[in-house]
């Protein structure tokens, strides 16, 4: 991606960046998205050779891999990643889905699910926000969902983990804004990813969320960097606490 004209308010340049889950899908748009901004961008995946080839394609200063479900791997998996200097922008965007009615989810389904989207979002901050608030000033983005705020029957162990997750945003909040670290979450809606693949070929799905979305669409990844990038950015250094619907509207809607 072309780097873009610099401007004082959306500039990241001189930020290290570190996105989870970002070898792909809306992960990898943010991490291309930042670069174009100035930021040297962290790749992470759970696979070490397929995040260094996502570094190596997209520009990125380096990569990291672990996985986010085993909390305790976090911290000496970024020791490497922090030995250079702390890291300013903290994405936790890594996630994962095991569908399945609550009387039906077996412990393990419920369990990687809260480890991996809640637990692991802890674990990495936990390691990173200390050389954020040595050097005064950080920012954490926690990509939070829908389903941080409304529910659909095969989803509750996501439910919970994604509201659990809304809630640990304002945690942070309380404890570390005086730190001046400003922690915010973002919440998409129905993306056309290739994740959501089979759900968009699904004719009778595909017709349901543009009939329940006001926008009458998914997503376009593209359309999710602006709330990222802003909160990324000095432009948000008043903003902590909050949660940023990019929906299309659906969370306004009945």
């Amino acid at each position: 991606m072309t780097p873009l004209r610099p401007d004082p308010l959306f500039n990241l340049s001189g930020r290290r960046a570190l996105i989870t889950g970002s070898t792909r899908g809306l992960g990898r748009v943010m991490a291309e998205a930042m670069i174009a901004r100035g930021a040297a961008v962290v790749v992470h995946g759970r696979d070490a050779d397929t995040a260094r080839q996502v570094a190596a394609e997209i520009g990125a200063a380096e990569s990291c891999a672990f996985d986010l479900g085993q909390a305790e791997a976090a911290g000496p998996a970024l020791a490497g990643v922090l030995a250079p200097g702390p890291i300013d922008i903290l994405v936790n965007n890594a996630g994962l889905h095991r569908r399945g009615k609550l009387l039906d989810l077996s412990l393990a389904d419920w369990r990687t699910v809260l480890d991996t989207n809640l637990t692991g979002a802890f674990a990495v901050a936990r390691a990173v926000v200390p050389g954020m608030i040595a050097q005064g000033h950080g920012k954490v983005i926690n990509i939070c969902s829908l389903m941080s705020e409304l529910g659909r029957p095969t989803t509750g162990n996501y439910m919970a983990a994604k509201g659990g997750l809304k809630m640990l945003t304002r945690a942070m909040t309380v404890e570390w804004a005086h730190h001046n670290i400003q922690a915010n979450a973002v919440g998409p809606g129905y993306f056309a990813t290739e994740l959501n693949a089979p759900l968009i070929a699904d004719a009778k799905f595909d017709a349901w969320i543009k009939a329940r979305t006001p926008a009458g669409r998914w997503g376009d990844p593209s359309e999710l960097v602006g709330a990222v990038i802003f909160l990324a950015s000095p432009a948000s250094n008043y903003v902590n606490g909050q949660l940023l619907f990019v929906d299309g509207g659906i969370t306004a809607a009945i």
